[in-house]
């Protein structure tokens, strides 16, 4: 069976909601998953991607930000990428609904696959191999710092004072009152 070598990315990105976006070259074109987890180098974690539309091959290496009422609004950078081997024809096994490949990246290392949920078209599962390359201690690590919650646009931030400034002001009131007794 015949070895193919492609590329690949993952870009981490802060829409509405922190994701991962797995992106395989299969047939001239980055085929999508948005992982909501992110990926793992845990063997045998099984991580939901959720097929999303194909993405022209000069987004590989897109970092940046989408503007605010776009689809996908959000900061967007490269997570990691790298090249991926899987034997056979890439789109052959996407068609089957089931990808069995390498990662070559700076991040993930070694065998992975992705499989469709039965009678699903869009949710798969990400799951890392038990190869030499799993780590059973791996944390997943962002590049951005997560972003803060907005205020409603109608609505101010209240003006009393919170709770912990009362507490401690009535304890220093208190012990003021004993040192002067």
């Amino acid at each position: 069976m015949k070895v193919v070598r492609k590329r690949f990315v993952i870009h981490e990105h802060h829409a509405t909601r922190l994701h991962f976006d797995l992106r395989l070259e299969i047939d001239g074109v980055l085929k999508s998953w948005a992982v909501p987890k992110g990926p793992s180098m845990r063997a045998a974690d099984k991580r939901l991607a959720i097929a999303v539309p194909d993405h022209s091959l000069s987004y590989i290496d897109y970092e940046g930000t989408i503007s605010e009422g776009s689809y996908g609004a959000g900061d967007v950078r490269v997570w990691d990428n790298g090249k991926y081997e899987t034997n056979g024809d890439p789109q052959k096994q996407y068609e089957a609904g089931k990808i069995v490949f390498t990662f070559f990246g700076l991040k993930l290392r070694g065998e992975f696959v992705l499989v469709r949920i039965y009678n699903s078209e869009d949710q798969w599962l990400l799951i890392k191999a038990h190869d030499h390359w799993a780590n059973p201690d791996w944390e997943l690590e962002t590049i951005l710092p997560p972003k803060q919650p907005e205020l409603p646009k109608n609505k101010s931030r209240s003006r009393k004072t919170p709770a912990y400034h009362s507490v401690s002001s009535a304890l220093n009131r208190r012990s003021s009152h004993r040192r002067e007794a």
